[in-house]
């Protein structure tokens, strides 16, 4: 399996139309892939945070509707980052959006952990409350979004839903860079399976991007990593060595805590 991950760069001078037109056509360019990944909020920037009200979209807007024509064009799966959401009821979600090869929405994930520490994304935004799977002809997908990687109960929770490769897109702070590779490798290791994360690059209202997108294997190696800069990055791996982890180091099998929660 082929993925492509697309380590945008946010920037300011470049509009939200000019940056969805040139990520539509980026995302056509990767028609050899069997998945493409783009980070979170890469229409704004995940710090820009006052405008999520005036860029917020509903979730058949426009991004929904350009991200569904590029990966028909394409004939890829297409995990397109996310969006700030508005739904009918006036609220803001941060939502994740899948689609499949023929362009049909897939799955949309609202991002359960906003970041803020009660400012920023944690008070303008909902939460959201479902986990999200897709299943892909060889694998399944789990979904998160950025700070999502640091609560792992969620990682297990997708796991028990069958989960085989998390995709995790993100706009990290360069500050916190060495935490995004830790959390990337240790959500790979403890899951026994593949991470695709996938960040932004550039600056956010000032906050310089960590970029080093990563996708790292069951046993905890990294497969590639981006630099910094805005760049694709491609990798081939094989989901079927999952289940052969698994079996051969059956871990999973030995969890005590947590089994007695409801599961989707």
């Amino acid at each position: 399996m082929r993925a492509s991950l697309l380590q945008v760069a946010v920037n300011e001078g470049e509009s939200v139309v000019a940056r969805r037109r040139r990520v539509a056509g980026w995302v056509r360019d990767q028609a050899g892939s069997d998945l493409v990944v783009l980070p979170e909020l890469w229409t704004t920037g995940a710090f820009a945070y006052e405008e999520f009200g005036s860029e917020a979209e509903p979730l058949e807007g426009p991004t929904y509707e350009a991200m569904a024509e590029a990966a028909s064009d394409a004939g890829v799966w297409l995990h397109a980052g996310s969006v700030p959401e508005r739904d009918p009821d006036g609220s803001l979600y941060n939502t994740s959006l899948v689609f499949s090869p023929s362009g049909a929405l897939a799955a949309a994930y609202r991002k359960i952990h906003r970041f803020g520490f009660d400012k920023g994304e944690a008070v303008l935004m909902g939460a959201g409350d479902e986990l999200v799977t897709v299943r892909l002809p060889h694998t399944v997908l789990g979904v998160a979004t950025c700070y999502d990687l640091r609560f792992p109960e969620l990682f297990r929770g997708l796991v028990d839903a069958g989960a085989e490769t998390l995709v995790v897109p993100a706009g990290w702070p360069e500050r916190r860079r060495s935490h995004w590779t830790l959390l990337a490798q240790a959500r790979a290791v403890e899951n026994q399976a593949f991470v695709l994360a996938c960040g932004t690059a550039g600056t956010h209202a000032g906050v310089p991007q960590a970029g080093h997108s990563i996708v790292v294997d069951p046993w905890g190696e990294v497969l590639a990593e981006a630099g910094p800069g805005e760049q694709v990055l491609t990798v081939d791996f094989d989901p079927t060595t999952v289940a052969g982890t698994r079996e051969r180091f059956p871990a999973l099998k030995d969890r005590v805590l947590g089994l007695d929660r409801p599961r989707r």
